[in-house]
This record gives structure tokens, sequence and C-alpha cells, in this order.
């Protein structure tokens, strides 16, 4: 079922390169079959993902959901450059509460294929990142065996986008909503059900990182839903920052994926001993 996107997203509301994904998004799906294409080696309940989160949370390590992407338009292609399954196997090994796999094939290179061998490989709960406008990419998602789906608000009214995240949840998987604006978070109010949203802290328009514009949106989220940050999280410094200020989770996708070693990086995100000194890794994003 094609999804109902906000009439407003042509109106420049939403920065012009989610809208060219968007689009070239919607080209794609229409181009293919309309049947759901099934993926080997998936089937069985994937892990809980809030779950896995809170569980993270309550130790003395801050919760990471490390992210596997092979390219965006700001990183180019980095086929070749990253071995997904092995990169899902350090962040596995490294401590990471659950893994984050973009799936988008025409910006990010990525695939539903690539979720499923980073699932498989690392046994950790994930989240299928996809700019979702067709239900079959949740279906495709599920059948990967994605624990969880990311919705970004800026792209729906607000009754698609309470529609979505129960289409989402009856696949078995938990929706995480994504905003980065005050419109978006005004989306989420009135309903107590929400269990992960997210909080970008890059703007899309400008691609600029600030935290303390996604700090400032913390009051108004949703009192029940865990809170992750999303984005531009290079150090330790930042985790804490974030955190202090009342998040619960960190996504976490360059700094890991750029890193000479990721697993020191991973370490040093959460917050753990024998990670590698602040400075080494300060600065990137």
């Amino acid at each position: 079922m094609s999804v109902c996107l906000d009439p407003g997203l042509q109106g420049g509301a939403v920065a012009d390169v989610l809208v060219r994904i968007v689009e070239r998004r919607r080209r794609r799906l229409r181009e293919e079959p309309r049947h759901s294409v099934r993926l080997e080696g998936a089937g069985s309940a994937p892990p809980d993902f809030a779950a896995a989160l809170r569980a993270a949370r309550s130790g003395s390590a801050s919760a990471i959901i490390a992210e596997v992407k092979m390219g965006s338009p700001k990183l180019g292609d980095l086929r070749g450059r990253i071995d997904p399954e092995r990169q899902a196997r350090i962040y596995r090994d490294a401590g990471a509460a659950a893994l984050s796999v973009v799936v988008e094939p025409d910006h990010f290179h990525g695939s539903y294929e690539l979720l499923r061998r980073c699932v498989i490989e690392s046994g950790l709960p994930a989240i299928a990142k996809d700019f979702v406008v067709d239900e079959r990419q949740l279906d495709a998602a599920a059948e990967a065996g994605a624990s969880a789906a990311l919705l970004i608000a800026a792209l729906y009214e607000r009754d698609e986008l309470s529609r979505l995240a129960d289409e989402v949840r009856r696949r078995g998987m938990a929706p995480l909503i994504e905003t980065h604006s005050g419109s978006d978070v005004a989306k989420l109010r009135g309903d107590d059900a929400w269990e992960l949203v997210g909080v970008n802290n890059r703007d899309l328009r400008t691609f600029a990182v600030d935290l303390r514009h996604s700090i400032d949106l913390l009051p108004d989220l949703p009192a029940g839903a865990l809170r992750v940050a999303e984005s531009g999280i290079a150090g330790r410094r930042q985790v804490e920052q974030l955190e202090s200020a009342g998040f619960d989770a960190f996504l976490v996708g360059e700094s890991l994926l750029l890193a000479e070693d990721p697993a020191a990086q991973l370490r040093l995100l959460r917050g753990v001993s024998g990670a590698a000194s602040e400075g080494s890794s300060e600065g990137r994003s």
C-alpha cells in the first residue's frame, strides 16, 4: 500500500535532499513488482529493540546503536572500504546495544539483503533505516529480521504517522520516530503509545550539527518513550552531555564507520575502560 506523504513536502519545509531521496524511492518502488520478495534466512521472531536499549542503559555503560551504512550523500560510496558483516561483528563484540542498518539503495547503497546479513552475523536487534513511502518496505524489513523501523516524522501528516507506526507494530517491530523540529514533535502529542522517539542532531537543510537544538526539544518529547539522540556524535563528551540532558540511547554512524579501530571507538562512546583516548576521536563526525 502506498503511503500518503505530507503535502507540504514540496513547500520547502523539508530539505531538498530529503525530497529528492523520497521521490527517487517512490520511482524505484513503482518500477518494482508489486509482490513481496522473500529473503532467505529470515523468519524467527526478532529480539525486542526497546528492551535491548533499556537493558543497556540499566548498566554502567551508555546504550549505543551502532550503524552500518555503505555510503551517503556526504560520505560517498563506501562499498569496498567497509565490510558490513565484519563491522556488525565488531559492534556486537564491543558491546553495542543494537544495530542500525541503512537500506536505501540509491543514495546510501543499502539493501534489505544487507540488513539480513548484518542481523544474522551479529545477533543484535536491528533497525531498518529507510525512507518509507510504501508498506512493502515494512514487509521487507520484517522479512529481513529487523526489530525496528525508522519513520521520519517530517515526511507524514500526523494521522498517517500514527497509522504507519501501527503498521510497523503489526509486523512485529517497534517504530522509531525521527524528529528534528518542534513541528515534528507536535505530531506526537496526545498519544502515550510511542516506544521510541529520536531527535536528529543534524539539520538536513544545512548538515550542521547542533546538540543544543536537540536538547531544547527534550521537554516536549512523549514522557514514556525512550529518547534516542541521532547523528553527529563523535566523542564521549557529547554522549555525556546528551545523557545528562535526558537522552536514553545514542545512534552513531560515521565516527564508528571511519574509525581506525571501531571497537575502541565504540568502547569510548560507551564509557567503558580500555577505550582509546578521547582526543584521538574528537572532531570526527
